[in-house]
């Protein structure tokens, strides 16, 4: 009965972080959309009726915006930009930080060191486990994810000692966990030495 269940939220959970930024992308651009016709109306006026001039237009010029601040974001000066009001703004939003890290992870964008895949040692066994922070005095702390739900478990303070990095990729350390186990000696002759 606890693995339906664990299925079901699995699966809602999955659902929503497809569909949500869909869905939010596209709330976005409606909203843009209605804010630029009164601007497009003048020269959607001077197109033939039949046309949906009015919706074609605001739609081209909020894609044309959406374009130049993609462009723009991948400059230096604008990349310094979105950093400061990500952690600015979205920075204060509770969550923020670790949901981003995440997608970063799962899109594999990340080289830093947080949600780095780990075997750690507790007790007398090896467990798969993420790096959540480096501490100042070395020791990490570590999520290590409940089976068969990675996005819920328990986070642990470890020596380094105790913390061994494994060279494989997040998702895939994601699926064993995921899969009861399944694909775990993977993680063990990754483990780096």
């Amino acid at each position: 009965m606890s693995y339906a269940r664990a299925f079901i939220i699995n699966a809602v959970v999955g659902g929503v972080l497809v569909l949500l930024p869909i869905y939010l992308a596209v709330l976005l651009l409606l909203k843009g959309m209605k804010a630029v016709v009164g601007l497009v109306r003048p020269i959607a006026a001077l197109l033939p009726e039949w046309l949906p001039a009015e919706n074609a237009l605001a739609l081209l010029v909020v894609l044309i915006v959406c374009f130049l601040v993609g462009a723009a974001v991948r400059t230096r000066a604008g990349r310094v930009v979105r950093e400061r009001m990500e952690m600015g703004f979205f920075g204060r939003i509770p969550g923020y930080a670790l949901f981003r890290s995440l997608t970063q992870r799962l899109a594999g964008e990340s080289d830093e060191i947080a949600w780095k895949p780990v075997l750690v040692e507790i007790e007398d066994a090896l467990v798969p486990a993420f790096i959540v922070e480096e501490l100042a005095d070395g020791s990490f702390a570590v999520f290590v994810p409940s089976v068969p739900t990675p996005f819920a478990g328990a986070v642990y303070i470890l020596s380094r000692e105790r913390v061994h990095l494994v060279d494989v990729p997040f998702t895939q350390a994601i699926k064993s966990v995921s899969r009861w186990g399944a694909g775990s000696g993977e993680l063990v002759a990754a483990m780096r030495k």
